[in-house]
């Protein structure tokens, strides 16, 4: 296997950090790797292999000679600069939203759809860290059952809003407040129901993108959802109350095994002995966990499931690195 030179812009930010972190764990065949963010940080170090590596200004040049450019620094950033990395011979897998609804970029998770790769023209999008998790749990039941309809409620950590966020939290639990404004509202000992701005129908461009981003990767444009994007006070981990109405009838164990042979899916289902997905004990994790299967009886063919992962890995940096093996390998 040829090794790579792999370039990650925004590594310095808490997702770049992670992605160098999970192509360190999961010994991605690395040359070199070419850590980027902006004219602030550069300079700086980042450990890779327990060596310090330079930090290099984001720029044209650094994209020079770079196989696998990993983007998540923001779709401002990536606008600009992922056609100037693909146009010089990288393939870009960016974190942002910018080219997600692109109907030229493949919007892919491997678990799902990774035939979608082979369409790609340098320019490969990774999904929200909301909608993977919830794909890579649904996937198996809609190829088996037709899904109809998703109703879905999130509960989403701070982490996914970046490093300001988790100081504000940390700051607000320890002395009662904090300077730092992430948010528009205390985030301690609160929920807030606004996840990015809102529309003028009354949704948030997060709600959108688990609506639009999923009928992308399910491959299914007139599938039913609506979702609610709440933010939590908890530091890293996104869970999710979905339910389901199915085409077709089901039996709820032939779900559970559907689930437990899903690729990346954990099944945590019994309650009765407190065991269930929960975010503190998905942090670190790469695996989508899955509990609360239950039937709803207050629909024809209704289930509904409990959905956790841990956004910064599954969610982002452990799918994007995920879509560069599968590259490198071809598979």
């Amino acid at each position: 296997m040829n090794p790579y030179t792999v370039a990650v812009v925004g590594a310095t930010g808490l997702v770049g950090q992670k992605m160098i972190e999970v192509l360190e764990e999961r010994r991605f065949p690395l040359r070199k790797l070419v850590p980027v963010a902006s004219s602030r940080s550069a300079g700086k170090t980042v450990k890779f292999n327990d060596q310090p590596v330079t930090v290099e200004a984001l720029a044209p040049e650094v994209f020079r000679g770079v196989d696998f450019a990993l983007f998540s620094a923001g779709a401002a950033v990536s606008r600009e600069f992922a056609p100037v990395a693909a146009e010089l011979g990288a393939i870009v897998i960016d974190n942002s939203s910018a080219w997600r609804m692109d109907p030229q970029v493949p919007l892919v998770v491997p678990e799902v759809n990774p035939q979608a790769l082979q369409a790609h023209r340098g320019i490969i999008a990774n999904p929200n860290c909301s909608t993977i998790q919830m794909v890579v749990a649904l996937h198996p039941l809609h190829r088996r059952f037709g899904i109809r309809r998703i109703v879905v409620s999130t509960y989403q950590s701070v982490s996914g809003t970046g490093q300001k966020a988790v100081r504000q939290l940390e700051e607000e639990i320890a002395a009662g407040k904090s300077p730092l404004a992430a948010y528009p509202h205390p985030i301690a000992y609160n929920c807030l129901p606004h996840i990015d701005v809102f529309f003028e129908d009354g949704y948030t461009r997060e709600e959108h993108k688990m609506v639009q981003e999923t009928r992308k990767i399910m491959g299914d444009p007139d599938l039913q959802i609506s979702a609610t994007c709440v933010r939590v006070p908890v530091l890293g981990g996104h869970s999710e109350s979905i339910n389901l109405q199915f085409r077709e009838p089901f039996e709820i164990e032939e779900v559970r095994a559907l689930l437990r042979a899903a690729p990346g899916v954990v099944v945590q289902d019994h309650p009765g002995e407190n065991v269930y997905p929960m975010p503190i004990h998905s942090r670190n994790r790469d695996e989508v966990f899955v509990g609360r299967i239950r039937r709803d009886p207050s629909i024809e063919n209704g289930l509904n499931l409990w959905v956790v992962s841990d956004n910064l890995r599954k969610g982002a940096a452990t799918n994007a690195v995920q879509i560069a093996e599968m590259l490198t390998t071809g598979r």
